[in-house]
């Protein structure tokens, strides 16, 4: 068709079905965006087609022809910058000024925006609109133009004070969606700070609170948001009366924590996490649902009038009992939520809403009780958590939660808690204790806690240390139990007490002694408060006194000040028996050790597990080094140079392969770096389709197939490690937002109902990780959830997917530097079929089952995992059958399984022989639930796969 078009075309351009005289049908434009979008079309023959567009603009009549006339005159300018002005200015004066139809000067206002945010020197052009026009247009009787307008208007530069009162006006129009819309206006124009007048405020916020009892869900819903925003406007313009605003702000949104719509009630909650100052007896009126009436003088609850009193007692009365109790797991999610604020502004509202908590610990939402858990944790950073004894069953018993996350929570609180009571104490050393002993994969984090427990809590500790001290001295023979994780857990509670720094805290200094025999798992638990080295020097230290100790230790740098003595410097080679004695010179390569049960000494080379360690922190630094080189490379992405960077990233390999992951401690980082440089080069090819049009970019096809590889790396990458640091976990979320904004970008890819899900499935998880600020977002990572946030407020079929939006949201991005912290586990598989080849296959009859051996070897797989072997014919999907492997069955632990199992195949064919493929893979659990997986019996989430396929040969028993 394009031969056809150059072939007929004489300038001005005239297709054999194209009149002069005449608009442009729908196959002249179709024929028409082939020229647009390809980047080889002549200048001379764009030049007519923005001719023949802009007479087609004139005659056309049709508002379906208009409207793609609009949107291939945008992507003309969007395309080739260089033409932006003079489509600019086509639009301006042939579509927007010159028609009557409402609807179609919207759509010209839509050109014009997208073009002018395309160029920064169209941008005044926009500006200079008549708001008198704007303002025309949203009084107009479309009831669908006027939403969309006030939705966009910030894109037109429209005075303030102007939209303030087209949204306070449009609040009262007869249509609910345009009042909820007018209201989120208001809710946007609050964060600009342009309105000062405390009138105007004042009457902005009572329009909204009229807006709470409205009959539609979707306005009451935007009516909290507005009530909760200029509510705080108010509270800060009445400096004079701050207090008596903020609670009638607070008692106002009170008022829908019993709305009808579950919504409405989430926004409430949300909006009452967002105050900052109430009354004590407002605080404690919303946990009792029996009116409570605090008399100060002449003054009551809420400082209200005796007339007002009943009503603001009664909407307030029980609103978190009545949000934690709530139906609906949104609802309780965001009652927790609003509490993080609320009960550090009371410790007497703390010690009852705590009361509260404990209770939704049993929640059946596990949402629910991870916000729970972190209000908690917020109580306790600032000192407003008093656990008492009634509460420490529930609390405990959170310790021994099937679920990581539980577990985790429960004890990241245990860190900060202050304990009264010694019995308190006792109790939570026994629940960390069991949780070691059901889930030794936590020990770690378990030996983290119980050394913060005894910082916090150093004279309590001592006399638990002397009521177990016999379990950590040596047995008979003069060995101490080194696979005894119960000592080891004792010997941290105890080597953390002195740093307390309380009074009588003197442990014995035999136990600093035998701590030293655990230094590589004391270390690797403690590696958030200090080094190997640090530790060594500490206990070193601390053996040599029997107390009190000279010590300061500074946490945050992680490095002992110790006062000056003649103590001994140890190199990361050396290993001690005992460091109440000083360590002789080495003679021969080998240094004499003084065992603390036996005198005759012994020969001890360099200890094994130091060695692996600074082995393995040699080869994260390389890692490292070659990831910097990695992120260099990002400026020449984006200047289009492909091949120089595509040579780069094959230097990085190949400098990769010159290492050896023989140690089991650098594979995991090893193989990171490996798949990571693969995701970048994947990513560096799919980002070609957004450079300027001088590039040629890949096929639709092409590109489909490289975001589905790139998809699956990252999938492969987020699934297949564990030890992430949240910074590491945060990169590879970027990787997987920026992989979904480029399939947003193309409107040729049709599959952006389910990239939106996985965008907010990501955004969440990303929204998880920033929730204590231990990381810090990127640019790219918030413009994203602005972005969604967009979606999510507006149906699919409202969400216009923007090339220009979904381009500026991109732009943003670059890729920062990925910094390895070294921990890194890799999760993955062997598998092998004993006794199975083409010569050798297993024997089956046709339709009955038949079992199939399996050799198969774990790394770094907990029990909780989803494990399942997936066993395909002939790369048929419809024969593909899924065989759950429950790890509770096998034994080993989680670092190493070894076992066999008889896979059954129950879709045997009716042939000769056949070829079953067979591999494991893992579910991933986060990802979003796979809907094409729920017809049949299988994994219900996306799945990566940690072993390559294996064919296992069958023949027909004859």
């Amino acid at each position: 068709m394009e031969d056809h078009v150059f072939l007929t075309c004489d300038h001005p351009l005239n297709l054999p079905t194209i009149s002069i005289n005449e608009p442009l049908s729908l196959e002249a434009l179709a024929s028409l965006r082939s020229l647009i979008i390809n980047p080889s079309t002549p200048a001379p023959t764009i030049s007519s087609v923005i001719e023949t567009l802009t007479r087609s603009l004139q005659l056309s009549r049709d508002p379906l022809a208009i409207h793609h006339t609009l949107k291939l005159l945008t992507d003309m300018a969007l395309r080739r910058p260089h033409l932006s002005g003079v489509v600019f200015d086509s639009v301006c004066s042939h579509s927007l000024l010159s028609t009557d139809s409402t609807r179609i000067a919207a759509e010209s206002l839509d050109a014009l925006a997208s073009i002018a945010e395309g160029s920064r020197v169209l941008a005044p052009g926009i500006e200079e609109l008549d708001d008198r026009l704007f303002a025309s247009l949203c009084f107009s009787p479309s009831r669908s133009v006027r939403p969309w307008l006030l939705r966009n208007a910030e894109r037109f530069g429209v005075q303030p004070h102007l939209l303030f009162s087209l949204f306070l006006g449009f609040t009262k129009d007869p249509y609910p969606y345009v009042r909820k819309v007018a209201l989120d206006g208001l809710v946007g124009l609050s964060k600009n700070g342009v309105i000062e007048d405390p009138d105007m405020i004042e009457g902005c916020y009572f329009r909204a609170v009229e807006l709470l009892n409205d009959m539609e869900d979707c306005v009451r819903s935007a009516a909290v948001r507005t009530v909760c925003a200029w509510g705080l406007m108010l509270v800060a313009c009445k400096s004079e009366a701050k207090a008596y605003w903020s609670d009638e702000v607070f008692v106002k949104l009170c008022s829908t924590v019993r709305d009808m719509s579950m919504e409405v009630r989430v926004e409430a909650f949300c909006a009452l996490g967002k105050i900052e100052m109430v009354s004590e007896e407002i605080l404690l009126q919303t946990l009792s649902k029996k009116v409570i009436v605090t008399k100060k003088g002449n003054k009551s609850l809420a400082q209200c009038s005796d007339e007002q009193l009943e009503t603001s007692g009664s909407s307030v009365a029980g609103a978190f009992m009545h949000g934690l109790e709530d139906e609906f797991h949104e609802v309780r999610k965001a009652a927790c939520h609003s509490l993080r604020t609320l009960t550090i502004l009371s410790a007497k509202f703390a010690g009852e809403a705590l009361n509260l908590l404990m209770d939704v610990l049993n929640d059946d939402s596990i949402l629910v009780r991870l916000q729970a858990f972190e209000t908690m944790h917020r109580m306790a950073t600032f000192d407003c958590l008093t656990v008492q004894e009634t509460h420490m069953h529930m609390f405990l018993g959170t310790l021994v939660d099937n679920d990581t996350l539980i577990r985790s929570s429960a004890r990241k609180i245990l860190k900060l808690a202050k304990l009264q009571k010694l019995k308190l104490v006792r109790l939570t050393i026994d629940a960390l204790l069991e949780n070691l002993e059901k889930h030794p994969q936590d020990e770690a984090d378990v030996l983290s806690v119980l050394f913060h427990i005894g910082r916090n809590h150093g004279k309590f500790v001592v006399h638990i240390i002397e009521e177990n001290f016999p379990q950590m001295e040596p047995m008979s023979n003069g060995k101490l139990g080194f696979d005894s994780v119960r000592v080891a857990a004792l010997l941290v509670l105890a080597i953390s007490a002195p740093l307390s720094h309380e009074r009588d805290c003197n442990i014995p200094p035999t136990i600093f002694s035998y701590a030293v025999t655990y230094l590589g798992r004391i270390s690797q638990a403690l590696s958030d408060v200090m080094n190997q080295n640090s530790l060594l020097e500490y206990l070193s230290q601390c053996s040599r006194s029997s107390g009190p100790y000279a010590i300061e230790f500074n946490f945050k740098v992680g490095e002992p000040c110790l006062p000056n003595a003649n103590v001994p410097t140890y190199t990361s080679n050396e290993i001690i028996g005992s460091i109440a004695m000083p360590l002789p010179q080495k003679t021969g390569g080998t240094s004499e050790i003084l065992s603390p049960t036996i005198n005759k000494p012994r020969e001890a080379g360099t200890s094994l597990v130091e060695y692996q360690l600074e082995v393995h922190d040699e080869v994260t630094k390389s890692m490292n080094v070659i990831l910097a080189k990695v992120k260099d490379i990002w400026p020449l992405v984006l200047s289009g140079f492909t091949n120089e960077v595509l040579r780069t990233l094959r230097s990085c390999r190949k400098e990769l392969a010159t290492f050896t992951s023989d140690s089991h401690a650098s594979a995991g980082v090893f193989s990171f770096t490996k798949q990571y440089i693969q995701i970048v080069k994947l990513l560096t090819k799919a980002w070609v389709n957004f450079l300027s049009s001088t590039h040629f970019p890949c096929g639709m096809g092409e590109l489909d197939l490289v975001l589905g590889k790139l998809d699956r790396r990252l999938r492969d990458l987020k699934s297949a490690f564990i030890r992430l640091s949240e910074e590491e976990e945060l990169h590879i979320l970027e990787l997987i937002l920026v992989t979904c904004m480029l399939r947003l970008s193309k409107v040729e890819i049709c599959c952006h109902l389910g990239t939106l899900r996985k965008l907010s499935s990501m955004m969440s998880q990303v929204e998880y990780l920033l929730r204590d600020g231990s990381v810090e977002p990127s640019g790219f990572i918030i413009e994203v959830g602005k972005l969604s946030s967009e979606f999510g407020s507006s149906s699919l079929n409202e969400a216009s997917f923007n090339p220009l939006l979904i381009r500026r949201v991109l732009e943003s991005f670059s890729l920062r530097q990925l910094v390895l912290c070294g921990r890194l586990k890799h999760i993955k598989a062997e598998l092998d079929i004993p006794d199975n080849e083409y010569e050798n296959p297993l024997w089956f009859v046709a339709g009955l089952p038949v079992g199939i051996p399996c050799h198969i070897t774990l790394h770094n797989i907990s029990a909780e995992s989803r494990l399942w072997l997936k066993m395909t014919v002939n790369e048929d999907n419809e024969s593909t059958q899924f065989v759950l492997l429950d790890l509770n069955h096998f034994g080993g632990c989680d670092d190493v399984r070894i076992f066999m199992f008889t896979a059954p195949f129950y879709k045997t064919p009716k042939a000769f022989s056949f070829t079953i493929r067979v591999c494991i893979c893992m579910e991933c659990l986060s990802e979003v639930e796979d809907v094409s997986s729920v017809k049949r019996w299988g994994p219900r989430h996306e799945l990566t796969y940690l072993c390559r396929e294996k064919d296992v040969y069958l023949s027909m028993v004859k």
